[in-house]
């Protein structure tokens, strides 16, 4: 929790996720953590995407913030309104729902969906959170698209992209672990300084009309521990 790790990096795209989380009881081994905000670099430009800190949850509320190179994205409100960047030709925003659900889309590059979403009391006692009155934990659920990859694409998640990337995880223990912190660990949101990071700000030599899966990233696990992502 309250750290910053790389979850893709090619030359032309750069993705940071920012987690939080809560202290985990004396017996389990981690902390339980959600991501509370994205740091995506593409060309020379940077977006934020993140939840607001958020005591009681309101559905009618938005707690999603986006700011575009560090000044906020003024989305009206009402599904289906778009916005595009002036500044970042290709960039284009939807809101999905009236609040807290929109789609980012870079032209030939990527789309993420993301969604605001709380700790519910219900989730809370089920998986013995613990969640307190002063806030809800408030963070994203995820999902991507990419349209072009190379074959030395990295990090968290760009690692399963790769040419003859075999994953380590442990199949069918009641929570898989990937590991790699050593390798994905970022200083800041939008710093690409991870021991694997490749981003450049240029153009990429991607696989040319290859269907890359897309890849759902929340924390709807039986087991209610940490990140759960699935392609």
């Amino acid at each position: 929790k309250d750290r910053d790790f790389c979850l893709v990096s090619e030359t032309n795209l750069h993705i940071n996720g920012h987690f939080i989380g809560k202290s985990k009881k004396q017996a389990l081994k981690r902390d339980f953590t959600w991501v509370q905000s994205i740091g995506v670099q593409f060309d020379s430009h940077k977006l934020y995407l993140g939840a607001n800190k958020v005591a009681k949850w309101d559905d009618a509320r938005d707690e999603l913030s986006l700011l575009l190179d560090d000044q906020p994205i003024v989305l009206p409100p009402g599904r289906g309104v778009d916005w595009e960047s002036a500044s970042a030709p290709g960039l284009k925003i939807s809101r999905l729902q009236d609040a807290n659900s929109v789609t980012v889309e870079v032209a030939e590059s990527f789309v993420i969906t993301a969604r605001v979403v709380p700790i519910t009391a219900e989730e809370s006692r089920i998986h013995k959170y613990e969640i307190t009155e002063d806030d809800c934990f408030a963070h994203l659920e995820l999902n991507f698209k990419f349209f072009a990859l190379s074959p030395q694409v990295t990090g968290v998640l760009g690692q399963t992209y790769s040419a003859g990337f075999k994953s380590p995880v442990k199949v069918g223990v009641a929570m898989p672990i990937m590991g790699g912190e050593d390798k994905f660990a970022a200083s800041d949101l939008f710093a690409a300084d991870c021991k694997v990071a490749r981003f450049a700000g240029r153009a990429i030599e991607s696989v040319a009309g290859h269907n890359f899966p897309e890849v759902a990233c929340g924390s709807g696990s039986a087991a209610g521990r940490g990140i759960v992502c699935r392609k």
